[in-house]
């Protein structure tokens, strides 16, 4: 006999994954496009160049011309991007000039760039050349100076062991890869050798007179 059995449950049905609620529920369908989405509604353009634009800058600002080509990337039409980006500047939602002082004061702090590189690094970005001129004039010489000295004595401890000539080698590349002239790393990385130097004799001469102390034969 094929009767029920006590306590049996009836056939489970299969769900499909469990959506989570709250804030994370919207981030991850901002990151996978699920069907519904503003980008889904092809008939009005704007909307979804606007729904672009906001996900975009949810994240991180971004200049005019990062946004521009994303839209170009989605297949936005020109007219309706233009509309919304315009749109964006006028409120404020875009600002190219305030883009640019933030990434100048993040990167000279952070990575120790030169006024050189991120000048490159804010055309790469689109930003126009006389507004990115405008916030690495923020960086004057002697805060450029003081960033290349703090990058070489970062790396000093590990090139004790080498020659001179190669540690200085070394130490100008790796300030011109940060952007740094030539004349301006040669300085800074004299300097800091010398100072190196100094202060290695200082602690040669130090241990020698404890040496003595100990031991007067020495003498």
């Amino acid at each position: 006999m094929t009767g029920d059995r006590p306590g049996r449950r009836g056939p489970r049905t299969r769900r499909g994954p469990r959506r989570p609620d709250g804030p994370e529920s919207g981030l991850q369908e901002m990151d996978g496009e699920p069907p519904g989405s503003p980008e889904d509604d092809k008939g009005d353009p704007e909307s979804v160049a606007r729904a672009i634009c906001l996900r975009a800058l949810t994240g991180a600002p971004k200049t005019r011309q990062q946004l521009a080509d994303l839209l170009a990337k989605r297949d936005v039409p020109e007219e309706a991007a233009v509309a919304v980006l315009d749109r964006f500047t006028e409120v404020g939602l875009i600002d190219d000039a305030a883009f640019a002082r933030m990434w100048v004061n993040s990167r000279q702090a952070g990575r120790g760039l030169a006024r050189r590189a991120l000048q490159a690094e804010l055309r790469a970005k689109g930003v126009d050349p006389e507004v990115a001129a405008e916030a690495v004039d923020l960086v004057d010489d002697d805060d450029e100076r003081e960033a290349a000295r703090r990058l070489v004595e970062r790396r000093l401890n590990g090139m004790r062991r080498l020659d001179r000539a190669t540690a200085t080698r070394r130490l100008i590349g790796m300030l011109a890869r940060k952007g740094y002239s030539g004349g301006l790393a040669a300085a800074v990385v004299r300097d800091a050798l010398d100072r190196d130097a100094l202060d290695r004799d200082a602690l040669d001469s130090e241990d020698d007179a404890a040496a003595l102390l100990f031991d007067p034969d020495l003498a």
